[in-house]
């Protein structure tokens, strides 16, 4: 048996699109890994799985990381989602919600489905809400340990986790090293995506990423989102700027009360059929 899937990058953070048509229930986590799977499988950075029908928004989506766990919330998962809707005409150039296990968001698809606009809700430093263990508080440069070492970091939520790491340098190397001990650290326990920043000017920041059930990432929507949110709140740059990632770009605005509009772009990758016989 054939399942039809639609693959997209969002600067180079790759998903696989699963029509509910063309599966009425979305498979186990032990399938969702093998599927996700660069060399077994399709190969990606996740499943998007909908359009659901819901009543709290025009469409409903599922985001799947590609250990088989689900997301609250993906930034480039939700542009590339848009995308889709918009290939299949589903949507316009008009304004349309999509509900996500992290919230409703507004969309826009802009220039025939070359960018869109995200508005992704408004981020959190609250430790009761992001989670964070210990007393209720804003977690905002607060120390942990790492193999022996001290580190700063802050906490936020989006309608998913993240642990932002403020540093002069960053690499890859630094984001592969320090990423898996700081997603399953004791301090978050629905564990937590991770970004090491580097502020360029009160415009740009740069970020290197580990997603939470993923791995090194090329890009990511809320981890941009995120880590704005943070260097805005530690004084360190306007409302609006840049995010420089090892994908790409993307452009983030910051309201008064840490609301995020997200504006960047998608690329249809093309149609894929996977076979059963896979699993």
């Amino acid at each position: 048996m054939e399942v039809p899937f639609t693959k997209y990058h969002a600067l180079g953070n790759d998903y696989l699109v699963l029509d509910i048509a063309d599966a009425p229930e979305i498979y186990s986590e032990e399938q969702i890994e093998r599927i996700c799977h660069r060399n077994f499988g399709l190969g990606s950075d996740g499943i998007l799985y909908g359009p659901l029908s819901t009543e709290e928004a025009d469409f409903g989506l599922r985001i799947y990381n590609p250990d088989g766990s689900e997301a609250e919330k993906s930034g480039n998962g939700l542009r590339i989602f848009c995308r889709y809707l918009f290939d299949k005409g589903l949507v316009t150039d008009a304004p349309f919600t999509i509900w996500t296990l992290g919230g409703v968001v507004t969309c826009q698809v802009l220039e025939q489905g070359q960018s869109i606009d995200v508005e992704m809700g408004s981020v959190s430093f609250d430790s009761s809400v992001i989670p964070v263990v210990g007393h209720r508080r804003e977690v905002i440069n607060e120390p942990i340990e790492l193999n022996g070492e001290t580190y700063t970091y802050c906490a936020a939520t989006i309608g998913n986790p993240h642990a932002v790491f403020p540093m002069d340098d960053i690499s890859k190397e630094l984001a592969d090293r320090l990423g898996p001990l700081v997603e399953v650290h004791p301090n978050f326990p629905n564990r937590t995506n991770v970004q090491f920043l580097k502020v360029l000017d009160r415009h740009n920041i740069q970020i290197e990423i580990w997603e939470r059930g993923a791995g090194y990432t090329l890009a990511s929507g809320s981890s941009s989102s995120a880590a704005a949110c943070v260097a805005r709140k530690l004084g360190l740059v306007d409302g609006e700027l840049t995010v420089h990632m090892p994908g790409g770009r993307l452009k983030i605005e910051i309201g008064d009360d840490f609301s995020v509009r997200m504006t960047g772009p998608t690329t249809r990758v093309g149609g894929m059929l996977f076979d059963s016989e896979a699993l």
